[in-house]
């Protein structure tokens, strides 16, 4: 997955850590005071000086209070609407939208990684998609697809939809040549990849995991590390190949060719992204609409 459509998937995740830093601010003003010293709850101190509630509230405010208020009163606008509906999310629901979030990331550690970059769980993502697949609920009945739209799409997107040549690859990353040298020595002597690359390699990442890097495709790691990788068989073992890093060692372990899907197995994904492109078209808008029809009374912005 490229860095833009990380962008695109995970810009609402970045809002969740927002609203989870403001909410507190918002919801429990700076007028909360320390009942034993009779002064103003502080939240931190540097060497000393404290900082309080007041500063803490009005600094969450003016970087993005106004904005998370507004995110709030949104997802408030929409549960109200899914409960006049009668719409109810269960926990397949929120399963199959993970699903489908992962399925635009190359390998399950990937999706595991972003989550991590981003200070979350798995729970914490599940907990936070909520409001997301309600709306989603919401405004898919209004949505209809045609199998024209469909072969539109499959037709003008059918390069991205191809699955490149791939191969399952391990690898013991080292500084040295000579590093690299004696490990090869030993893999030749019988010796465990896995558990040499548990016990050498500097790669932190892959090390613990035996070197595994998972299915590569082109594009996708350092290239000389790719040539060699590519140019294995399956079953065979590199000799050290320098890098930009020092010298590796790799291990093809299969490979899978590349395949131009069909429509029909294309079929129900594109819908899908159809679907997702036009309730995403038409959120914005409903939601306009139904902040116009409500009384909502927004005390962050109101003058004192």
């Amino acid at each position: 997955m490229n860095i833009k459509q990380a962008d695109r998937k995970w810009v609402w995740v970045s809002t969740f850590l927002i609203i989870a830093l403001t909410v507190y601010a918002i919801f429990f003003p700076p007028v909360l005071k320390n009942a034993n010293a009779g002064t103003e709850k502080a939240v931190a101190k540097v060497n000393g000086v404290s900082i309080s509630t007041t500063q803490f509230y009005e600094a969450m405010v003016a970087s993005g209070g106004e904005q998370t208020l507004d995110s709030l009163i949104s997802d408030e606008l929409i549960n109200q609407e899914a409960k006049k509906a009668g719409i109810q999310v269960t926990e397949d629901d929120i399963n199959n939208e993970i699903a489908a979030i992962k399925k635009s990331f190359a390998t399950e550690d990937e999706f595991q990684q972003t989550l991590t970059s981003y200070g979350m769980s798995l729970d914490d993502l599940k907990k936070n998609m909520q409001t997301q697949v309600v709306l989603k609920k919401i405004l898919e009945p209004q949505v209809t697809i045609t199998d024209e739209q469909i072969k539109q799409y499959y037709d003008e997107n059918l390069e991205s939809l191809k699955t490149p040549e791939q191969v399952q690859a391990s690898h013991i990353s080292v500084a040295t040549k000579e590093e690299a040298d004696a490990i090869a020595a030993e893999l030749k002597n019988g010796g465990d990849f896995a558990a040499l690359a548990k016990e050498k390699s500097m790669d932190t990442a892959t090390k613990d995991k035996g070197g595994d890097l998972g299915y590569v495709t082109s594009g996708s790691m350092d290239s000389t590390l790719e040539t060699a990788a590519f140019a294995l068989e399956t079953g065979t073992t590199s000799d050290p190949v320098q890098t930009a890093n020092g010298y590796d060692i790799i291990r093809v372990t299969d490979r899978k060719a590349a395949s131009t899907p069909t429509l029909d197995e294309k079929k129900e994904e594109i819908k899908q992204t159809l679907i997702n492109q036009q309730i995403s078209t038409l959120s914005s808008a409903w939601l306009s609409q139904k902040k116009a029809e409500s009384t909502i009374e927004n005390y962050l912005t109101k003058d004192a």
